[in-house]
Formats: C-alpha cells, sequence, structure tokens
C-alpha cells in the first residue's frame, strides 16, 4: 500500500513539474493573491467618456455615475452607457384608453392539423395591431431618477460638463465604491459613492472648499418613460403627466413622492446638514445644504413603500457594509489569474473576467432575471428574455456562487400559473416559459420570441447545477415540481411523424439562430440536442428521487429525430440543407455549436462531425453580425473538440459586437452599447477552459498549450 501511495505522488508529482513547464498551472499548485488580481483592475477614468460611466449596485438595484461621481450630467452620457438608477421593482403602465383584450395579440397558426394561437406583433388591423403594441409596450421598466450635483461658477452661472477638470475617478472593485476627484476652476472636489449591498439606498460623502462657499448644491431629477425600446432616463418632455412633490420634511431628511399615472414611489433623502429644498422646474428639485464645513454626506433611498419615520442608514454604515460585502464577494466565490503569462492577451483576458464578476453581480444578481442591459437602461421596454437567463446566470454556479442562482429561480414558481396557461392554450402540457416577459410572468407579443423553444430546458439545466453543487435530496425536492412539468412540456411539444416513426421538433419554432420562418422550420440541431439532454436529465432527477422513469419521456427520447447532417456537417435545421450556401443563414447565432458547447457529448453527437462544423463555421460564417454571446459559445464548442488555441482566437475574434469597454461592458452596436449576456458567456467559457467538463482528463483543455499561459484558478466547477 506504502509503495502504491508513493507511485501516485510520484506520477503527481511528475505531472506538476510537467505543467510548469509548459507555463500551466491548476487550482492546487499555488494560492492567488486575490486582493492584488482584483485591484489591478479597478477601472480608472482621467476625462470624460459617454461609454465610461461606472455602476454600482446589489444586483437588484444600479446606480451608474459621471465623472463627477453622481449623476450630474445624464444627458451627456444618454447615447452611451446611460446614468441609470433602476430597481427590480420599479415597472409602470401607460393609461390603456383603447381597453386592449391579450387575447387580440393572438393569431392563429394552422400547424399538426390544428390551430396553435401565438402572441405576436401584427401590422394590421388596427385593433390588433395596438392591442400587440400595448402589451409589449407595458408594463416597462422606470428609471427611477438622476442624483447628481449643480455646482456654481465664480462668476454665477451654473457649471457644465467643460468645466469640469482634472479628472481622477476609480472604481475600487474590491471594496465596491467609486472615488471621484475633479476640478472647478482650480478648486479640488472628492466624491466618494456607495450603494448599500441589500437596500436601494445611494450614500455620497461629498468634499470641497466649494461646499462652504454655498456652490455645490444636490440635484434630484425624476424622468418620464419614454415608452419606446430603450429608456435612458433623460426625457424631461411630457411633466404634466406626472406629478412630484414634499410629503416629509424636516432640517436633515426629507421625502419625494413620484406619481406617474396608477404608480408611485418615493424617495427620501437624508443627510449631515441641514437642507432646503426648492424646485427648478416641474419634477427638478434643488437641494440646497446649510453647510458650514468643507465636508457633507448624503444617504438617499428609493422604495415602493412611503417611507415615513424609517431611517436611512448613513454614508458612513453604508460604506462599511459595501466594502465588507464587495470583500467577501471576492474572497469566496472563484478566481482566476493570469499573471506570468506570455500571451499579449493574458491582462486584458484577466481584466474582462474580473469585470465581468463585478458587473453580472451588480446587475443580474436580482429576485427576477435581467434584461439584457441589466439595471442600467431599458432595452426592449426593460423586460427579461427568458432564453438569455442561462446567459445571464449559469456561471454563478460554475463561479462557486450558486446563492446568486438560486435567488432568482425563486421567481420560476411565481409565474409557473402562467407558463402552465400557454400550454393549455396552445394544447401542451406542462408549462410552456416564456420568452419575453415580466415580473408577473405575462407574455409579451413577439413575432420572434413567440416561436423560440430553447429556453425551455433551461430551468433544467439551472437546477441541475445547483444539485452538483449540493449533492443532496433537498435540492431535489426543492425544485422537481418544476423541473418535471418542464419535462412534461418538451414530451408533450413534438409532433409525431408516423410516417418516418420519429418525433420532430416543429414546425411551429424559430432556433436560437433567429433566421429562419416559424411555419417552415423544424429539427435544428441544437434544439434538438438540448431537448435530448433536458428529458434525460429530468429522468436522472426521477431516479436519483427513487422513482420510476416517466414512460412518455422515455418514448420522446427514443424516438426524437437524430441530429440533421449533410455531407459531414450538422445543420443548423433540417428543413434549411442549403444553409451552409445561402447567406442569410450564415448570419447571427451560430447556434449549431451549442450541441457540443452548452452542451456535452452523448452518443447522439458525432464529434468528428462537429468538428468539421466548427471549421466551416469559423472559416465562413459572418461574424459581424453576431452577438456577444457567440464568441464563448464558440469557445466552449472549441475547448469541448479540443481546440484550445480556437478557444481563446474566439474570445479575442476582431469583430464589433466583441468589443469590451473600458469599463468592462460588452459593446454591441449605437443601439446597446453594454450586453451582458456577453459577460456572463465569458464567465461560464472561462469555466470550462480551465475547470473542464465530465469527461475531460485534460488540464486546462481551453488553454493554449504553447508555454505562454501561467494559469492559476480557484473556485470553479466543471461544467455537465
Amino acid at each position: 500500500m506504502t509503495n502504491k501511495r508513493t507511485s501516485v505522488r510520484l506520477i503527481a508529482l511528475s505531472l506538476y513539474v510537467l505543467l510548469l513547464l509548459c507555463g500551466i498551472t491548476g487550482s492546487s499548485q499555488e494560492r492567488i493573491d486575490r486582493m492584488a488580481l482584483v485591484q489591478r483592475h479597478n477601472v480608472i477614468n482621467k476625462q470624460f467618456d459617454s461609454l465610461s460611466a461606472l455602476t454600482l449596485g446589489n444586483g437588484g438595484f444600479a446606480f451608474t455615475v459621471d465623472v463627477t461621481g453622481m449623476q450630474s450630467f445624464p444627458e451627456a452620457y444618454s447615447q452611451g452607457v446611460p446614468l441609470g438608477t433602476q430597481s427590480e421593482w420599479a415597472w409602470h403602465s401607460f393609461v390603456d384608453t383603447a381597453a386592449y383584450r391579450f387575447e387580440e395579440s393572438l393569431k392563429a397558426y394552422h400547424l399538426d392539423n390544428r390551430d396553435i394561437t401565438y402572441a405576436v406583433q401584427w401590422n394590421t388591423p388596427e385593433r390588433n395591431k395596438g392591442a400587440s403594441d400595448w402589451f409589449r409596450q407595458n408594463v416597462h421598466r422606470l428609471q427611477l431618477g438622476n442624483l447628481g450635483m449643480l455646482i456654481t461658477l465664480k462668476n454665477g452661472t451654473t457649471c457644465s460638463l467643460s468645466d469640469v477638470k482634472g479628472i481622477d475617478q476609480e472604481l475600487d472593485l474590491w471594496n465596491g465604491i467609486v472615488k471621484s476627484h475633479f476640478t472647478i476652476e482650480g478648486t479640488p472636489v472628492d466624491v466618494i459613492t456607495a450603494v448599500h449591498p441589500e437596500t436601494d439606498v445611494v450614500s455620497v460623502k461629498i468634499s470641497s472648499a466649494l461646499i462652504k462657499e454655498g456652490r455645490i448644491k444636490l440635484r434630484v431629477r425624476f424622468p418620464y418613460p419614454t415608452g419606446t425600446f430603450s429608456d435612458v432616463g433623460v426625457n424631461r418632455q411630457f411633466p404634466e403627466k406626472h406629478s412630484s412633490r414634499i410629503i416629509d420634511y424636516d432640517q436633515r431628511s426629507f421625502t419625494l413622492e413620484h406619481v406617474l399615472d396608477k404608480y408611485r414611489y418615493y424617495l427620501k433623502v437624508s443627510g449631515s446638514e441641514p437642507l432646503t429644498v426648492t424646485q427648478l422646474q416641474r419634477h427638478d428639485h434643488l437641494l440646497t445644504p446649510a453647510a458650514t464645513g468643507t465636508v457633507m454626506e448624503y444617504s438617499f433611498r428609493f422604495s415602493e413603500e412611503i417611507p415615513l419615520g424609517r431611517s436611512i442608514p448613513n454614508f458612513g454604515v453604508v460604506r462599511m457594509m459595501c466594502e465588507d460585502y464587495w470583500q467577501h464577494f471576492w474572497q469566496e466565490g472563484g478566481a482566476v489569474d493570469f499573471s506570468g503569462s506570455t500571451d499579449p492577451r493574458a491582462t486584458e483576458l484577466e481584466r474582462r473576467i474580473i469585470l465581468s464578476q463585478y458587473l453580472m453581480a451588480v446587475q443580474c444578481a436580482g429576485n427576477i432575471p435581467p434584461q439584457e442591459t441589466g439595471l442600467t437602461y431599458n432595452s426592449w421596454f426593460g423586460k427579461p428574455h427568458l432564453e438569455m437567463h442561462w446567459w445571464h446566470a449559469a456561471h454563478f454556479a460554475l463561479w462557486n456562487r450558486p446563492d446568486m442562482l438560486e435567488k432568482c429561480l425563486q421567481w420560476y414558481y411565481k409565474v409557473a400559473e402562467k407558463a402552465a396557461a400557454i400550454a393549455k392554450r396552445q394544447g401542451y402540457e406542462g408549462l410552456r416559459w416564456q420568452k419575453m416577459t415580466d415580473p408577473a410572468g405575462n407574455e409579451s407579443p413577439s413575432s420572434v420570441g413567440a416561436f423560440l423553444i430553447w429556453q425551455q430546458p433551461h430551468f433544467i439545466y439551472m437546477t441541475e447545477l445547483l444539485y452538483r453543487h449540493y449533492h443532496d435530496k433537498g435540492t431535489l425536492n426543492k425544485y422537481k415540481d418544476l423541473v418535471f412539468a418542464t419535462a412534461d412540456f418538451m414530451a408533450s411539444y413534438p409532433t409525431y411523424d408516423s410516417s418516418k416513426h420519429r418525433y420532430t421538433l416543429g414546425p411551429g419554432m424559430i432556433p436560437a439562430q433567429e433566421r429562419f420562418k416559424p411555419e417552415s422550420t423544424f429539427n435544428p440541431t441544437f434544439e434538438l440536442a438540448y431537448w435530448r439532454w433536458g428529458l434525460s436529465t429530468a429522468q436522472e432527477w426521477r431516479v436519483r428521487l427513487g422513482l420510476p422513469r416517466n414512460q412518455r419521456w422515455d418514448n420522446v427520447l427514443d424516438s426524437l429525430s437524430a441530429l440533421p447532417q449533410q455531407q459531414g456537417l450538422y445543420l443548423a435545421a433540417e428543413s434549411a440543407p442549403d444553409a451552409y450556401t445561402n447567406p442569410p443563414y450564415m448570419t447571427d447565432h451560430p447556434a449549431v455549436l451549442g450541441a457540443l458547447g452548452m452542451l456535452p457529448a452523448r452518443p447522439y453527437v458525432d464529434t468528428a462531425v462537429m468538428h468539421n462544423t466548427f471549421n466551416k463555421i469559423w472559416q465562413s460564417w459572418n461574424w459581424k453580425e453576431t452577438w456577444g454571446w457567440d464568441f464563448p459559445l464558440t469557445a466552449m464548442t472549441a475547448t469541448r473538440l479540443g481546440l484550445p488555441d480556437k478557444a481563446m482566437d474566439a474570445l479575442f475574434m476582431p469583430v464589433k459586437t466583441n468589443t469590451w469597454l473600458p469599463n468592462g461592458h460588452n459593446y454591441q452596436d449605437e443601439r446597446l452599447r453594454l450586453y451582458l449576456p456577453g459577460n456572463g458567456g465569458l464567465l461560464t467559457a472561462i469555466a470550462v477552459m480551465c475547470a473542464g467538463y465530465d469527461g475531460c482528463n485534460v488540464a486546462l483543455p481551453g488553454i493554449p498549450d504553447n508555454g505562454k499561459w501561467h494559469v492559476m484558478w480557484e473556485g470553479l466547477n466543471p461544467m455537465p
């Protein structure tokens, strides 16, 4: 026995030495100095850039600041990364003067010898168009308000952005605060900004001789919602359509009520100095401190409930709690350190990883699935897209933060009844998970989203990640009802083709690659693979719980169509055999790669065929027309195929939608200046590239083995 143990140790030592010689180390060889790792990627702003705004938050509430550390110049950032203030509870609807019914957005499609209704975007007739537009637009997420400074120059005029000089701003990632320094006519101003880790409270400490001179005031502005695709929080039109007023006031605190139609919320302000509140104009409130010194501290709390009599934690408390929270966050989750690498991309990749962890915790760790632009500004009216929830949240479990994933999964229980109603309306069993939705789980009409199905297995995947972390029956029992109901829909959805003795997915669906018509599309490769994986995993849950296998699920699994291929390549869909020669089908998401990227290799995936498919897509895809998560998806597939050089190249593909801003955001285009699925996708890809996947026997399978990479990682979990 002793000799065997000695041999094992010698083998392990030899492998370790070999890894060192190759310039690659894993999690067990060296300990990471996490504070140094994080702080070397603090974001520094030395000048104004509309895309450089910095965000603080707690996962369910976020506050984005300009170079002053507050939201003093929101219009200047409106076409960049906006100065948003958003919370997951704040939603508004315009008054429905036409009394639309959701049923008016439904359109019947004759599929599988029956009519099935989908909520789509009508062009005509006018009534149906009005209904679909209404329910797509409402409810929409609110921008809660701009909290800024109004600074007066020596000549009595108001300071403009061009008067802000000597900018030196830092996002202190380790402590989760923003420190902003600048000068006004040569006089220094220093601002420290923090957001409470548990409540919707922003706190600031402002230090400057200008305070004593009475030249720094605070300013609160309430915008009106735009009702359009995006809302950046600067709509000053229609002041008559909403109201704001003081409802509670004393020397050092006051409460503002903001009313929009039937919705109202509150902002309570409390500070170290007495305040006088005046109104510059409607919804524009000026807060003048009676300051005799050079320092003032104020806290701002947004809430749905009247905060009368409720105190707000002061700046010192908020800062202390913020620092404690973020230091624990960085110490307890996963970490990857590339210091010592000679590949010129290593530092940039490490930066993206650190900032992505921060941004996902700030913007996407709340109680409901996030929108694709998080809590900074609206995209698609601020509504969550459930097919993106995997990209927002799966990485939390892989980076040893399962609580951040689990927090949001409770929302699915709240909306399950409405998911069941969709399935029943369309003649299916179980739960059909929504695509574009809202906090209450309502459908939003969409001519694409209504036909997507790849969000369906996500719930099974994410709860499976939790089970892999905890390995207990408590997790199985907690989620089993929704897992089984999800699988019930998946088993009832395929159509049986009696002539070919098989089940097919579609027609009546659009795959993740949104380039195909729902009426004629069937058997997309990725969705077929995901269907098999989801149903198989649901069966595994039954077995783990000591329950008999579900016979209907097995019947579908036994006869589900094989992954379609032609000339040694997997097809985007069986209904599109000409996809590789048809330019429109070589754009958008290369979703076919997901069959061996997001998903593990199973008997139904031929890795040789997928290798050919990968090469074809790599060489021929129109990469300029892709999205931010397509690059990590490609990297995951390359990793599973044993192509680490391609995996790394995919993460650095020189494409506009793979742009990474100094503040860590994944820029897409002028419409989507930030895109959080790209950040979440990167973290998921890095987990599989470092920690591997089930059945992987290669250390660091996605890291090039060329002597240029020195990698330390801790706390990462392998993918299924």
